[in-house]
């Protein structure tokens, strides 16, 4: 034991004193290979030291991007996307990896015409090869973590930034959705990218958002909700897919297929939860149903405080609600915020 621990005081002296090393040379403006390799060897060890990353980037601006021609630093940035990759595969989830390798990309210089062409004069080779490299990357990534946002929001700048033969259509991106919803409901990352593209979609065609669409997207999260009524990422997307509940025959049909859940969960803590909430959306249609919709609100509001007690007081303090008050919804995200982040008290 005494070894070991000397082992690791040792290895400590030595991370604090190349720490410091490095720390004096930035301090002192000195951008050379030695102290870019130097980096490299404490970024091995420590990748989320984003101080030491931002030096490394100033070496690049400050020598390397000076010094040496477009093929030169073209092959270094290659060589530090190498590099972040073999860091990604033990560190995935590390912001200062991710923001790096955005970096290295946007950073690439003009080069040959394309990556197969032998070399020839020309307008962004270089760059598509790193943009289509990239797509392979993150998707590999992806199928073996399916739920890893840092992975899907780097993706999402991928397609956003990329030369525009590289990008993918939005049947392209929920196809890409589905496939990962399908093996995985609580996927919350593809449920959440399916909503990004439909909001786009909706908004340069509003045309597109029929009925048998809408439809359809209501089937798919209802077997997700029924795979798995206590995960949160399936009600997300139907809270997302009513909206502010514009409609109120969507409204009651989504109810009553809430309802049917609820028998076969009588637990189910977002069953009772969305119930409140839909039927609170519903009373802005249906006045004359007021007494009722009130009614059932209160007695899931209850039924919520016996189960969910870490929230009792929430449900308890809306449940005394007078109907005019109760009637006033917030908006529908807002209205289950607290829940939502649960225990992380956010």
């Amino acid at each position: 034991v005494a070894a070991r621990r000397e082992k690791e005081k040792e290895k400590l002296r030595a991370y604090l004193a190349l720490e410091k090393q490095i720390l004096d040379l930035k301090e002192a403006n000195q951008w050379t290979q030695e102290a870019l390799r130097l980096t490299e060897q404490f970024l091995s060890s420590n990748p989320e030291h984003y101080t030491i990353w931002n030096y490394r980037r100033d070496i690049f601006t400050n020598f390397i991007f000076k010094d040496r021609t477009p093929e030169e630093s073209h092959k270094l940035l290659f060589s530090d996307l190498a590099f972040t990759t073999t860091a990604l595969k033990r560190h995935p989830k590390v912001y200062t990896i991710w923001n790096h390798r955005r970096w290295c990309l946007e950073s690439m210089p003009e080069g040959p015409g394309n990556a197969d062409d032998g070399g020839a004069e020309g307008g962004e080779g270089w760059k598509m090869s790193a943009w289509s490299q990239e797509m392979i990357i993150v998707e590999k990534m992806l199928s073996m973590d399916e739920r890893n946002f840092h992975a899907w929001d780097y993706r999402r700048y991928i397609l956003s930034h990329c030369p525009a033969s590289l990008k993918r259509t939005d049947s392209d991106e929920l196809a890409y959705t589905t496939r990962h919803i399908e093996k995985n409901h609580s996927n919350f990352s593809a449920w959440h990218q399916r909503s990004l593209v439909y909001t786009k979609l909706w908004s340069e065609k509003p045309e597109s958002r029929t009925k048998a669409l809408l439809d359809k997207e209501f089937e798919l999260v209802k077997q997700a909700l029924w795979m798995a009524p206590d995960d949160q990422s399936g009600w997300m997307y139907h809270r997302w897919l009513i909206g502010n509940g514009e409609e109120p025959e969507v409204l009651e049909r989504e109810i009553s297929v809430i309802e049917e859940l609820l028998e076969e969960e009588p637990e189910s803590r977002w069953c009772l939860n969305s119930l409140v909430h839909y039927k609170r959306l519903l009373l802005q249609h249906r006045s004359g149903e007021q007494h009722q919709l009130t009614e059932d609100c209160r007695q899931s509001l209850n039924k919520l405080a016996s189960i969910d007690k870490m929230r009792r007081q929430r449900y308890e303090g809306i449940c005394s609600y007078p109907c005019s008050l109760l009637r006033n919804v917030l908006p529908y995200f807002s209205f289950d915020t607290l829940t939502y982040y649960g225990s992380k008290k956010q």
